[in-house]
């Protein structure tokens, strides 16, 4: 297995624990791998995750897959999209609780697409001059358990520290804590109510 052609590409990995991995991957030479991990093998990161060579059981590229940093009207109905679909139509969400103060035109969201279909979603928008609220991170259910919505918040992420915030918070629902946590994000406070549908668990991160 040649993992350096997968450099920058869009892949899908599952390690030898069944665990799966969806994002741009930044490939390491076996010299990177020794001198950090003592382990003397290629590697691939994926959303911060390292991946050694002998721990992949299958790679494949996502052709398909593309990121939009949607800006544009078209872009963030995509986003739209996927937020209705998988969320208000399954959990009764009205639009009036799913679309609040914070869906505006200066909003931005990250939309993941698979042949050009929205497949996946979030958005950002500032608390501060430092800090970025990432939220309604929502995947479609027929694309779920492939560490696509790790993609999601990691693009938001490196999104956020393009334009310059350096801090990350999340309203977490409070089934979804570890899934933050294995990302880094620590809990900062008690409950906190993200809608009438929701009870949510503040968590940060420094970016």
């Amino acid at each position: 297995m040649i993992i350096h052609q997968f450099d920058s590409c869009i892949v899908s990995v599952t390690d030898k624990d069944g665990r799966h991995f969806t994002g741009k991957a930044e490939t390491y030479p076996a010299a990177y791998g020794l001198h950090e991990f003592g382990r003397d093998e290629d590697s691939i990161k994926i959303n911060g995750f390292q991946i050694f060579q002998s721990d992949i059981a299958s790679i494949s590229e996502l052709s398909s897959f593309f990121i939009i940093h949607a800006t544009d009207t078209w872009q963030q109905a995509g986003a739209y999209y996927v937020r209705i679909q998988a969320m208000a139509k399954k959990h009764g969400i009205s639009l009036r609780q799913e679309f609040d103060e914070h869906d505006t035109p200066d909003t931005k969201y990250i939309v993941i697409t698979d042949n050009d279909f929205p497949i996946a979603t979030a958005r950002m928008y500032p608390l501060d001059d430092k800090s970025i609220m990432i939220g309604r991170v929502v995947v479609l259910p027929e694309y779920r358990g492939r560490g696509i919505g790790t993609m999601v918040v990691s693009e938001c992420e490196n999104w956020a520290e393009d334009l310059g915030f350096t801090h990350a918070v999340v309203d977490s629902r409070d089934n979804k804590t570890g899934f933050y946590e294995q990302m880094g994000y620590e809990i900062t406070g008690g409950k906190a109510c993200c809608s009438d549908t929701f009870q949510c668990i503040r968590m940060e991160k420094e970016l």
